[in-house]
């Protein structure tokens, strides 16, 4: 037999080894792979180089900063703004409220200079008065009550202190000078009493 045809008998007895295909093929891509990584950027290897690109991220910190200093800056001038404003309009809501009390007390007025009867102009400011009270209760202020009460700090004042013989009337309010107000559980005016001792 020929060299040849010994060459080709020998392929035609050997099998096909598709793990000898693969070795190849992945030998390839390993050796592909390196190229396209290269790809990536390069880290400064000088000092000089390191020196620069700290100094860009630190220009560009302080840009953000700044601009977080100024949307801050904005936000408090804005918010103190708005709070003035609230406060502002929220008396003026209460005194326009207030406009026809003073109307009906005007009408009064004029009514009681020309009534000749004084139970009309009584009647007329005891009307007014109760629109008044109800326009205060509408707006969270309400009348203190101490009468027949023991003496609280937080909601009297005492004015006079005076000498009871019973010994159940001791630190109670006797008497009230001037009525207290409370807005919203808040106390408004103390209300000034006259306590037992």
């Amino acid at each position: 037999m020929s060299k040849d045809k010994y060459q080709d008998k020998n392929m035609e007895n050997s099998e096909y080894n598709p793990e000898d295909v693969e070795l190849t093929d992945n030998i390839a891509d390993t050796e592909a792979a390196p190229a396209e990584e290269g790809v990536s950027e390069e880290v400064p290897d000088t000092p000089e180089a390191k020196i620069a690109s700290l100094e860009e991220e630190l220009a560009k910190e302080k840009k953000e900063y700044m601009f977080l200093m100024a949307e801050f800056d904005n936000f408090r001038k804005r918010t103190l703004r708005e709070k003035s404003e609230i406060i502002r309009n929220a008396g003026e809501n209460v005194l326009k409220g207030l406009l026809p009390i003073v109307d009906d007390f005007e009408r009064g007025l004029k009514a009681g200079a020309d009534a000749g009867d004084a139970n009309d102009v009584v009647e007329g400011m005891t009307l007014i008065y109760n629109k008044l009270k109800k326009y205060l209760e509408q707006n969270g202020v309400k009348e203190i009550n101490p009468e027949d009460k023991d003496f609280d700090t937080e909601k009297h004042e005492a004015i006079s202190v005076v000498p009871v013989p019973d010994e159940n009337l001791k630190g109670k309010i006797l008497d009230t000078v001037e009525k207290g107000y409370m807005i919203n559980d808040k106390v408004l005016r103390h209300a000034k009493v006259v306590v037992g001792q």
